[in-house]
């Protein structure tokens, strides 16, 4: 059935947030700060990890860089397009809603939590490449391993940031399936190259993830979103 994958990931997502938040009211705040660069610096391997894969080729026994002239002008191009739109405000504006209709209204750290948490298990070549084959082949495997991947990333952030990161279930739910409806009524329409530019400039988003976790908030990160959609375009352009 199209759209299991999906519901799975879900469930694993809302497991991981309710158990990190049993588990982080026991620890103290200085556990927790601690706990938040520990995600931090992991986020930022994983993100560093995946751009070093896409950016690094052996060629006659010496490493060269490919990719790169993609990736700067798909992440400035996103960052006007996102500022212009206002995107992260918007998400922001979102995680307020939920926030009050949820019964958290005096949790000062719920929208942080929230938008952290979502851009970090939206993020990424699992959750496009994933949410394809769930709609095409009815295969939902790449969703069932990031289901157990995000069940670990949302219990540990939970329970150092609180019940915001619970509801990042909604955008995964939201984005995950409304690609895989798109892939089962219409098809892909997303070349191999295309997935791996994705893949490629979702990792330096990452990336970004975790360096706002480490130092604090520094890159709005939602306003660069679009740069996966100038990666999806890039082989239109002149220069691709």
């Amino acid at each position: 059935m199209p759209g299991l994958g999906t519901i799975i990931n879900v469930a694993a997502i809302i497991a991981g947030g309710l158990a990190g938040i049993l588990f982080g009211n026991k620890l103290k705040e200085h556990f927790r700060e601690t706990l938040i660069h520990g995600i931090g610096v992991a986020t930022l391997f994983l993100g560093a990890g995946g751009v070093m894969r896409q950016m690094l080729v052996l060629k006659d026994g010496t490493l060269e860089t490919q990719g790169t002239m993609m990736l700067i002008v798909c992440l400035a191009l996103g960052a006007v397009c996102g500022e212009a739109l206002q995107i992260e405000e918007h998400i922001e504006q979102f995680g307020e809603w939920l926030k009050k209709k949820t019964g958290n209204a005096k949790d000062a750290g719920f929208v942080h939590a929230f938008l952290t948490a979502s851009l970090t298990v939206c993020i990424g070549a699992m959750a496009v490449v994933g949410s394809v084959e769930d709609g095409i082949r009815f295969d939902p495997s790449i969703l069932e391993a990031k289901a157990i991947l995000d069940f670990i990333i949302v219990m540990v952030m939970a329970a150092s940031m609180g019940k915001g990161c619970l509801f990042s279930f909604v955008p995964v739910g939201i984005f995950q399936g409304t690609i895989t409806l798109r892939a089962f009524f219409i098809g892909t329409g997303v070349s191999p190259e295309a997935l791996n530019r994705i893949s490629y400039v979702g990792n330096a988003l990452i990336f970004c993830v975790g360096t706002n976790l480490v130092w604090g908030r520094r890159i709005r990160v939602g306003n660069l979103l679009p740069s996966l959609i100038f990666a999806i375009l890039w082989g239109l352009l002149p220069l691709g």
